[in-house]
């Protein structure tokens, strides 16, 4: 036989063995993630989002001795925001970077196994920096989006391309940021945009060809479809009823963008997506309560029926939009699920029908409402502090301008926070900050920021803007509080170790006492953390690590405080770490 025939049926063999070799991640793998310390296969460290290991390897006794086992550079010139959450499978890492990259590194090493660098058109047009949260993994596959709203599936070995599906039109506004995630078999995905009048909308796709199942709108008005395997579409019904809370033809380009992704819980069947700011901002343009913005949405994961929505802003008019994560758990016998809403109050909802069983603040100063009424689930708005109408002046004048509290990046943002089992206290990454904000004429153009109002970011106090709280959701209490100099914007996780570890945009991963607060150690990584930690344990070792690189929406909306952090080095980098012997 020839040469070279023998060496590419030689060449061949090893690929297959190789491809052979891949561990397929399973349903029955995911739902048990959670559980399982020798793996990470979803954002939230499980799909319910608790961002909770049993491991106890590194604990509040000898955390000190924990030191860097490697660390790897995403490279190049491609810095900005790294807000991306590590997956780990089958001796690899899977990790996402800025401007659509992502990378496998050998988990033994830190040594890069392969890259995918998506192909970016000029234009896009993401409002709150170029990054991305993170990846799916389902199969032999490992799947995340692009800034130019795509879905791209690589295989897990190999790095290439399995299938890509554009999601929208980017030039529309249209963008993803978001970790997919995988709920009884399907991929279930958001879309980013709402400051460009996108519509919100949760789609459901087939993980292994991308081939769409189901679309379910979260603007009020627009039609939900099922599909065949054919692509042929069938209409499911319209999300709520068309002008019942929307005015005229504004929820035609109505936001609500689903752009933190979802959670899912086996024990409800209920996958749970956070719904953002409504379009236009000036809310005098569209009166009424503009369903289902600023709301947490549960969705029937087999057909995206809409099973309950509970709005947390009702006709929002400060970007309190309602995208922040569902996480649910145990309390009373009941499944529960929390949220930390950018609007300054913390949620506790009946995880099976909506039912508001708690609300009460998790930040020093709210303006905008003074209560949450926990008889009929609504705010108790202050009028006085709305924005005031443009058309009640002169024309083509903004309107009165008001002092609001949270500010519009939110008493907590992106930065997931994390549940104990072990303590019963939610972990959230809060921010103190206020704004002047006014309202100004707008009318929808393609691809235009949609905004209609103006704002300055400001401060509430001199000695800090970030704090982490440990908060009781039966209680309502913040039992402690860790206050930082710059706002908090990276995440939060707790182990069974008795620990919270969380980062610093001053660079700082800190490991800090569950139940005092207490701090037991931290790393300086060299540019700002605004990424949540991960940990599992790869034979006797148990490793944590975390991505590392200053950026975010702070440096780009953050008016008088990005000033205050305008000293802050990026970066690109991921760190792991292990006890040192001692």
């Amino acid at each position: 036989m020839h040469k070279n025939i023998i060496g590419a049926l030689l060449a061949l063999s090893a690929l297959s063995g190789a491809q052979a070799a891949t561990v397929t991640v399973t349903d029955a793998m995911l739902a048990n993630t959670a559980k399982e310390p020798k793996s990470v296969l979803s954002f939230g460290m499980g799909t319910q989002g608790q961002r909770y290991s049993p491991l106890t390897q590194i604990n509040t006794k000898n955390v000190g001795r924990l030191s860097a086992a490697w660390s790897m550079s995403f490279g190049g010139e491609k810095q900005r925001g790294q807000e991306s959450q590590p997956l780990i499978h089958d001796g690899k890492m899977f990790v996402t970077a800025s401007y659509s990259r992502i990378f496998a590194v050998d988990l033994k090493t830190g040594s890069k196994l392969w890259k995918y660098e998506h192909r970016l058109p000029d234009g896009i047009m993401p409002c709150c920096d170029v990054v991305n949260r993170g990846a799916a993994l389902y199969g032999n596959l490992v799947i995340f989006g692009t800034l130019d709203a795509q879905l791209v599936a690589l295989d897990q070995t190999t790095g290439k391309v399995v299938w890509k599906e554009k999601i929208d039109d980017y030039a529309a506004g249209y963008s993803m940021t978001a970790a997919p995630l995988i709920a009884k078999g399907l991929l279930l995905t958001g879309v980013s945009g709402g400051e460009f009048g996108i519509v919100g909308r949760v789609e459901a796709r087939d993980p292994m060809t991308g081939q769409l199942v189901w679309v379910r709108p979260t603007v009020e008005g627009h039609m939900g479809y099922r599909y065949d395997k054919e692509g042929n579409k069938t209409e499911t019904g319209i999300s709520g009823t068309t002008n019942k809370t929307w005015p005229g033809d504004l929820w035609k380009t109505g936001g609500a963008a689903t752009w933190m992704g979802g959670t899912y819980d086996d024990s409800t069947g209920l996958a749970y997506f956070g719904t953002g700011n409504p379009a236009p901002w000036n809310s005098h343009l569209r009166p009424g309560d503009n369903l289902f913005s600023s709301s947490t949405v549960a969705l029937d994961v087999g057909t995206g029926a809409i099973k309950w929505a509970y709005q947390n802003t009702p006709n929002d008019s400060w970007d309190f939009d309602g995208a922040n994560e569902f996480v649910t758990f145990d309390m009373d016998g009941m499944r529960y699920g929390g949220k930390a809403d950018r609007n300054g109050f913390f949620y506790v909802l009946d995880a099976a029908n909506g039912k508001l069983k708690n609300a009460f603040p998790f930040v020093r100063k709210i303006t905008w409402a003074s209560s949450i009424d926990l008889k009929t689930g609504r705010p108790n708005f202050i009028a006085a502090n709305r924005p005031g109408n443009p058309t009640k002046g002169a024309e083509g004048a903004k309107g009165s301008t008001v002092f609001a509290a949270p500010a519009f990046l939110g008493a907590k943002n992106q930065m997931p926070m994390a549940y104990s089992p072990q303590t019963k206290l939610f972990y959230v990454p809060a921010n103190e900050w206020g704004m002047d904000i006014w309202n100004e004429p707008i009318s929808y153009k393609k691809g235009g920021a949609y905004l209609g109002a103006g704002f300055t970011i400001r401060p509430l106090f001199d000695d800090y803007i970030g704090a982490l709280r440990a908060i009781d959701p039966k209680s309502g209490k913040i039992v402690w509080e860790i206050k930082n100099n710059a706002p908090l914007w990276g995440g939060v996780m707790s182990t069974a170790g008795g620990l919270v570890f969380y980062g610093t945009p001053e660079g700082f991963l800190k490991a800090v006492d569950a139940r005092t607060g207490k701090q037991l150690w931290k790393f300086q990584t060299g540019s700002g953390v605004v990424a949540p930690p991960v940990t599992w344990q790869d034979g006797d070792t148990q490793y944590v690590a975390v991505v590392s690189g200053w950026g975010g929406a702070v440096p780009l909306w953050g008016g008088e405080v990005a000033k205050k952090v305008n000293f802050l080095e990026q970066g690109g980098s991921v760190f792991v770490f292990k006890l040192s012997k001692g």
